[in-house]
């Protein structure tokens, strides 16, 4: 039965925890005995057996259907329905077949995706044969064999590659949005099996390792081969969802498959998102109906006619439940479908959130969250390829006291760069990077005519870094750098004459100027965290030794030599200029080396890089000494490319009062730089708070100092309050306010602390206080825990926005999840609710398209409410003139038609082509988004309030029309006073009524509005005249009861002046509050309405500001993204031993007759090793 209920896509009970895994390579029929998930992922929901019943059983979940379909139930009684079945059953079953037909369409989408995901080919080794097989019946414990540029098929073992030291180059653009390449390195022992299908097929290691886990960057697990242990980590794992690059093939051990790989774990589960709104409708529904029952009379009966008096109670009380059922009728459900469907469809159709670069348009993934977008409070943003497009370029550089970068004019004034400012010609050189661009030509001329600084600089650029080259095929080269840092400081070498050609272990081949030039590679001394720094010792052809070192300023200043003071100040200040334009700064500096010197510090460095104990240390101080008394050469600028419009995005939703936080995987320096660059840190805070504790202790310490300081009065204890609906109460931490702004950063160790439980409250504040908020070197599930703490403990609603699957997580745990589309792979977009290319069409989804929607909804919902609250209550007056006997004071038609024909389409007009202001002055005025993130549009009391405008309406709709027709007679002297004359005046001044309500509240006027308006009622008319013939009575006698009424009631004019009369009591107080209100209190919308009105023309659009040059003191630490001993693998004897290809020379070489580069080879600080594990 379980298989069964599996098949039909049902869990039949939870799965026993994994505890650990434990695979055997080649041995399917062990592996299966743990009954391992498969390869195949299924992310659709439903299946042709089980659509119907789940997808009804999920609608039924909806309050409002299952109190139609009761109320449908209560109609097939005859005895108790005064209405007809079909005026429910039929707009029930639109609203149904509507939903269905949407949800089917979504999942049949998510079956196309799963299917061409699931039928990926891959070669599987089986039974000592590479075969040929879908994705979806790889197994666990399988070895496969990838390609390059191919995507990783399952979380992988690596065992070996066509590259040296079993290494492999992988993208993970999918997993984290950056497309710089990482590295991986197989063991030793499992890298000796090469390619060779038998050994391979021979292979019976086993792995144990952690169960499966949603930690990116986490693995732990060993290996047993032959009775040796040897422990893996994520060095050695490919995860699905990345793509091989750079590497002919390499072979991989199935570790996890399908549903248990990190990239699945990532996503999350599917949850169904709802507005607030409708939180609020499910709310008044019961309240709607729970008022329908309290109208329920005590009615008195005889027995004679069968009943006793409590069973005819007990019958009209639920006929007056059918009856007053319009206060909330199903057409209203219809209609908010219709409304959400045509606002998503605005946002597919805007052509200003187009992307044509990359040929994206924006897309609404859903169609029932589009209210919500007016009403975001807290934005929670990725920042690789979110913010960024994760691409570095050399910007500007100051080189011996002079700053190159900038261009001016004639008289020396800066210029604003732009698309058709002129770039430097580098056509002379024919290794250039054609894609690099630079302004300002004074460099090159520099560098051309001989400026030995300007050489000096750009040659260190050039050998400093531990970046790979690689020859294709059509001669040019490609950089493979570990970080984007590295790779646009070579590139910019390489375009200004210094082109890093080629390396070995022991030498470093560089083109200089279009000679070839091959320096001797002694030592690197490579960066960790601590040193911020990396230096390499090279001997170039005339034997002249010297030492580079780039690094962070603060750490190459402390180590210079005393004459280059007067140097180090003004570099300094073009290095607060960098600063302040949000670039990431380095300092460059030299030392030539004495050879005897050199020799004796290499034997020292021997000696404690082999030491036992202390070995760090030791190097450490090694290091020290010979990086010393050097001479600054200057300082570099490299941007992290912001996406295009991201400052001016961050400064209009800041003004909108919507806060913005950015969690991110990246380190603190990159994560505060990016702060600074978009203008979310900015040096006018009062302060910048860093929480880095590495204790509970100390974090809740650092967190309450921060907030003692932002708010010296506040209290120990959060500020609490009970909210919620329908049984569901949270705590909610109430808002501080604080004089000045501040900033917080925020560790991802030190996170994990604050989102403990007794510490989380503490966090929260904190953080709340503060005007900006990044949250650094945090986990996939980090993310998501902070968005649940701020949904969970703020009455406020929340978005998340992201590129990567890291960032599903958080995107599924927010109200609205936004994914960037576009270079950076898919998995966020796939999982979330909108997404387009851009982060900056984020502005003009939120305040545009959210605004428009959240106000249109809620004048929807405040008109649909009034008119059926005043349809209802003038049932209820009639009530008690006809003995509360359930009668009808309209006719039945018209209570069928009312709100399907007659006010349908007025409404869908405001509600799908209202607008306050237009896009211009939304833009030009963001303080008009506040209003929805305080729900002022439609709540509660909002809705108290329709309720007593439609109690008074009745009043004037009903009694006005009884008294000018009671004993009342036409022209002719016959009497009109009858019930059918009654009800005909009475809905016409209904009508009438509501349409001028609606004229009221419609602010833009547009041709379909008009003859919405006007349509609907020459349909009413025409429909009633039609209905009350003489031809319809005699075809159907007992349903069009109404005969002749309509030609003899509406050619009085005492009639017409009924309906004048009551029109206008209706609309009258409406019109004096209104006018009271916008004079005594006007709000923002009636302020810039208002200057609206009095502006000639509509603002232009707003283009993006040219950020003016800011100094700031503010520098990164370092500006590399690259981790810790990467240079070892630059060192290692067999690195880059692959075969050399065969090319045309470029270059003849100066010297032919000897190789420069001597037989010592260079000192290995950091050697790889594998030992195995007791």
């Amino acid at each position: 039965m379980g298989s069964l209920l599996s098949s039909l896509g049902i869990e039949c009970g939870g799965k026993e925890q994994e505890k650990e895994r434990v695979v055997r390579a080649n041995d399917r029929e062990y592996n299966l005995s743990y009954k391992y998930a498969n390869n195949e992922i299924r992310t659709s929901k439903y299946n042709i057996i089980t659509f119907l019943p789940l997808n009804l059983l999920e609608q039924l979940q909806r309050i409002a259907n299952a109190y139609f379909i009761a109320l449908l139930c209560l109609q097939l009684i005859p005895e108790i329905s005064s209405l007809s079945w079909f005026t429910t059953v039929v707009p029930l079953l639109l609203v149904l077949l509507m939903t269905a037909v949407k949800d089917g369409s979504d999942d049949v989408n998510r079956h196309k995706s799963d299917r061409q995901v699931n039928n990926r080919k891959v070669e599987v080794l089986v039974n000592g044969q590479l075969k040929s097989e879908k994705w979806r019946n790889v197994r666990v414990g399988d070895i496969i064999r990838l390609e390059n540029n191919q995507f990783v098929t399952a979380d992988l073992l690596l065992l070996s590659s066509s590259e040296p030291l079993n290494l492999v180059y992988i993208e993970t653009a999918e997993l984290d949005g950056e497309t710089n390449l990482k590295v991986k390195q197989a063991l030793t022992v499992t890298g000796e099996l090469g390619d060779d299908i038998q050994k391979l097929a021979a292979f019976k290691g086993e792995v144990c390792c952690e169960p499966p886990n949603n930690r990116l960057d986490k693995f732990q697990g060993n290996l047993t081969v032959k009775g040796e242990t040897l422990s893996l980590d994520n060095d050695k794992i490919l995860l699905r969802g990345c793509t091989l690059r750079n590497t002919e093939w390499c072979f991989g051990l199935v570790v996890f498959g399908g549903p248990d790989t990190k990239l699945m774990q990532n996503c999350g589960k599917n949850r169904f998102k709802r507005t607030s709104i409708d939180y609020l409708m499910n709310v008044l529904v019961l309240c709607g109906s729970g008022r329908a029952r309290r109208a329920r009379p005590s009615l008195p009966s005889s027995p004679d006619g069968g009943y006793n008096p409590a069973f005819s109670a007990f019958l009209t009380f639920w006929s007056y439940v059918i009856i007053l059922n319009t206060v909330v009728p199903i057409s209203l459900y219809v209609s908010v479908e219709i409304i959400r469907l045509g606002n998503s469809y605005y946002i597919d159709w805007d052509r200003k959130m187009y992307h044509a670069a990359s040929n994206t348009p924006a897309q609404a993934r859903t169609t029932t969250l589009n209210e919500e977008l007016g009403q975001i409070k807290y934005i929670f943003s990725d920042k690789t390829g979110t913010l960024t497009q994760n691409i570095m370029t050399f910007n500007k550089c100051s080189i011996n006291g002079k700053s190159y970068g900038d261009v001016v004019d004639f008289s020396g004034r800066r210029i604003e760069i732009t698309e058709k400012t002129p770039k430097v010609d580098f056509s002379w050189n024919r290794l250039a990077d054609p894609k690099f661009s630079f302004h300002d030509k004074s460099l090159v001329e520099a560098v051309r005519q001989g400026s030995k600084e300007a050489q000096a600089f750009f040659r260190l650029l050039a050998l400093c870094h531990t970046v790979m080259p690689e020859e294709l095929s059509d001669g040019g080269l490609n950089y493979q750098a570990q970080s984007p840092d590295e790779g646009a400081l070579v590139t910019a070498a390489r375009n200004f004459g210094f082109v890093f050609r080629s390396r070995t272990p022991e030498s470093i081949t560089v083109v200089e100027l279009d000679q070839v030039t091959t320096y001797e590679l002694l030592a690197i001394l490579d960066f960790n965290n601590v040193r911020k720094r990396m230096s390499v010792i090279v001997r170039c052809p005339e034997g002249k030794l010297t030492l580079y070192c780039k690094g962070a300023d603060t750490i190459i200043y402390e180590r210079l030599h005393p004459s280059c003071s007067k140097l180090m100040k003004v570099t300094t200040e073009h290095l607060n200029e960098y600063a302040g334009e949000g670039l990431r700064t380095l300092a460059l500096a030299y030392k030539d080396l004495d050879e005897d010197y050199f020799k004796s510090w290499r034997e020292r460095h021997y000696e404690a890089s082999t030491a036992m104990d202390s070995r760090e240390e030791k190097l450490d101080a090694i290091y020290e000494e010979i990086e010393k008394d050097l001479m600054l050469l200057g300082s570099s600028a490299v941007e992290d490319k912001l996406q295009d419009g991201v400052p001016q995005t961050i400064e209009q939703l800041a003004k909108a009062d919507i806060k913005i936080w950015v969690l991110t995987g990246d380190k603190q320096e990159t994560a505060e730089n990016i702060g600074y660059s978009c203008n979310m840190l900015r040096d006018e805070m009062k302060e910048i708070f860093i929480v880095a504790g590495n204790t509970t202790e100390e974090v809740a310490e650092e967190l309450r100092a921060a907030r003692k300081k932002m708010k010296p009065d506040s209290s120990d204890e959060p500020p609490l309050h009970k909210s919620g609906i329908l049984g569901k109460k949270t705590e909610v931490v109430e808002d501080e306010t604080v004089e000045g702004e501040y900033g917080l950063v925020i560790n991802g160790h030190s996170l994990a602390y604050g989102l403990q439980k007794d510490l989380q409250l503490e966090l929260l504040r904190t953080a709340c206080m503060c005007t900006a908020v990044i949250c650094c070197r945090v986990t996939p599930l980090q993310k998501a825990q902070v968005v649940e703490l701020v949904k969970k403990h703020k009455k406020a609603v929340t978005l998340a926005i992201g590129d990567g699957a890291n960032d599903v997580s958080m995107i599924k745990a927010a109200h609205i999840g936004v994914g960037i589309s576009g270079q950076e792979g898919m998995q966020a977009v796939l999982s979330s609710d909108y997404s387009f290319a851009q982060f900056r069409y984020l502005q003009r989804l939120l305040l545009v398209h959210g605004r428009w929607s959240y106000i249109r909804m809620c004048k929807f919902l405040c008109y649909f409410f009034y008119k059926n609250f005043t349809f209802t209550f003038v049932h209820f007056w009639y009530g008690f003139f006809c003995g509360f006997s359930a009668q009808t004071v309209y006719d039945e038609w018209f209570i069928t038609l009312y709100n399907l024909v007659y006010t349908a389409l007025p409404i869908l007009g405001l509600a799908l082509f209202d607008q306050d202001v237009d896009h211009r002055w939304s833009f030009q005025y963001p303080q008009l988004y506040q209003p929805g993130q305080l729900n002022l549009y439609f709540s509660k009391r909002t809705f108290v309030r329709c309720v007593l405008h439609s109690g008074y309406s009745s009043l004037i709709l009903f009694f006005i029309p009884y008294a000018a027709i009671h004993d009342t007679v036409r022209d002719d002297g016959k009497d009109i006073a009858d019930y059918q004359s009654f009800a005909l005046l009475a809905q016409t001044c209904l009508l009438v009524a509501v349409n001028m309500q609606i004229g009221l509240d419609t602010y833009y006027w547009t041709a379909v509005n008009q003859f919405f308006l006007w349509g609907s009622m020459s349909v009413y008319f025409a429909v009633s005249f039609t209905m009350y013939s003489n031809g319809m009575y005699l075809i159907f006698t007992s349903s069009f009861p109404f005969i002749g009424v309509a030609r003899n009631s509406l050619n009085q004019p005492n009639v017409w002046l009924t309906i004048l009369l009551t029109s206008i009591l209706c609309v009258l107080p409406v019109l004096a509050y209104r006018f009271l209100y916008m004079q005594l209190r006007p709000t923002i919308n009636d302020k810039v309405r208002y200057k609206v009105r009095q502006e000639k023309a509509p603002p232009a659009d707003t283009p993006y500001r040219f950020l003016p040059r800011r100094i700031s003191k503010r520098r990164s630490g370092y500006a590399f993204s690259h981790s810790r001993g990467y240079g070892d693998l630059v060192t290692s004897g067999r690195f880059l031993q692959r075969p050399i290809k065969s090319r045309p020379a470029l270059f003849s070489r100066s010297n032919t007759s000897g190789s420069p580069v001597a037989e010592d080879s260079p000192q290995i600080f950091r050697t790889i090793t594998e030992e195995p594990i007791a």
